[in-house]
């Protein structure tokens, strides 16, 4: 028969366990924490992006010309260290199909690069001129995580825009392979709110109530500056009916 003192060690160590499920899930939104090794780079805002690991820190400039901006780092581990990892804006749909990519990966020099890709098909992919006109990019892989930097024009007038990211396995011959079509993969898009809704208020009067879904489980609600969720942040009962489910599962496991 196991002694007090082990028992409440178990129970200790039980409960550690537990609140460790509990703080894990928010504690995994690290978009506020991150640096960039030159100084002067720096954005308005950060999301971390829903699935696949991956955060995104950006500043739309509505008053550049000739055109809007948007100056971007989208950050991500790939899904293997030869691996790639993308970006895109979609101007005509929500997915991958029609998709304007950024692909980072290594090239045949172990030189971080990053590629324009029109995603036209789910075939093959081809390197090409994108719908969007890039004024800067360059990409960075340290520490297993890829990150691409970037600046777009955007046309006038846009208050949001389709995004799309991705990760993959490998690269051959130049061409980036195939990405798995796990839930995660599949999950891995949302809109960007440019235009901060009291912004749209102002200019048209009371806003409408704002919705949390595009239908497929996508955010669309607007993203405050450097803000860790936006409208991917965890729901709070949710999370407290989770912790009080973990914490049941460790009284009735103890005998308490």
């Amino acid at each position: 028969m196991a002694s007090p003192s082990s028992l409440q060690l178990s129970s200790s160590l039980l409960l550690i366990a537990a609140v460790a499920l509990l703080i894990s899930p928010a504690t995994s939104q690290t978009c506020k924490s991150q640096t960039f090794a030159q100084r002067n780079t720096k954005f308005s805002k950060c999301t971390d992006l829903p699935s696949l690991k991956a955060q995104l820190h950006w500043t739309y400039d509505p008053s550049a010309r000739p055109s809007p901006t948007i100056s971007v780092a989208f950050i991500a581990p790939p899904a293997r260290p030869e691996g790639w990892v993308a970006w895109a804006l979609n101007p005509t749909g929500s997915g991958m199909l029609g998709a304007q990519a950024l692909i980072a990966f290594k090239d045949t020099n172990g030189s971080t690069v990053v590629k324009t890709y029109n995603i036209s098909s789910y075939g093959s992919i081809a390197e090409s001129t994108i719908s969007y006109e890039v004024l800067g990019k360059r990409a960075e892989f340290s520490d297993g995580v890829m990150r691409i930097f970037a600046t777009l024009a955007l046309p006038t007038g846009d208050e949001k825009v389709n995004q799309v990211w991705q990760v993959g396995p490998s690269v051959k011959d130049g061409v980036p392979v195939k990405h798995d079509f796990s839930q995660e993969n599949l999950n891995s898009k949302g809109t960007l709110q440019l235009v901060s809704k009291s912004v749209e208020q102002d200019k048209n009067g009371p806003a409408a109530a704002p919705t949390s879904s595009n239908g497929s489980g996508s955010p669309t609600g607007a993203q405050s500056g450097n803000d860790s969720g936006g409208s991917w942040r965890i729901n709070a009962s949710v999370l407290g009916l989770y912790g009080a489910l973990v914490l049941l599962g460790v009284s009735l496991f103890l005998g308490f």
